[in-house]
């Protein structure tokens, strides 16, 4: 966001998780009353982190758990992300194969906070809401979840997410 002269701390990075990277562009461009193509910036961030994909580590914990009942009970991933860089994470971490759905940004009009792309999710897997367990890692995912009628497990109570310095 430098480039465009707006102002994008770590602490709402993380704020803003499960929000599509064009979205978090519009909002930060009309709280800083900047003037930016919300999609060509979005394609720029983009384009800088699949230049870090490699990076990428698994969250060790949610990686068990997804291991561990692939195949046994119907999976889902549902993003805020695009859905080719989901595809290139779940791949990097190897999930590539694991799940039975994969909503993204693409798949939905409204974004977290709203519960749209979970509730899409539970309809592609054939499960109830009710009965559906999220794994999520933002404030705003887990007020989607709480909107979806799912329960949640918060996954930053056992994982930080370490600062990149290049």
């Amino acid at each position: 966001m430098d480039r465009y002269e707006i102002h994008f701390p770590e602490e709402r990075f993380y704020a803003l998780g499960g929000m599509p990277s064009g979205k978090i562009v519009e909002v930060l461009a009309a709280e800083q009353g900047r003037v930016v193509d919300s999609a060509i910036a979005a394609h720029e961030k983009e384009e800088a982190f699949l230049e870090l994909i490699h990076l990428l580590e698994p969250i060790v914990p949610v990686v068990e758990v997804v291991l561990a009942f692939q195949g046994k009970l119907p999976l889902a991933v549902a993003s805020g992300g695009y859905r080719s860089i989901i595809s290139q994470q779940l791949n990097q971490i190897g999930c590539g194969d694991c799940f039975d759905a994969l909503v993204t940004a693409e798949d939905t009009t409204r974004h977290k906070p709203e519960p749209d792309v979970f509730l899409k999710a539970a309809e592609l897997l054939c499960v109830p809401p009710s009965e559906c367990l999220v794994y999520e890692d933002s404030d705003l995912g887990l007020r989607a979840a709480a909107a979806a009628g799912m329960d949640a497990i918060d996954i930053r109570s056992f994982h930080q997410p370490r600062k990149l310095v290049l």
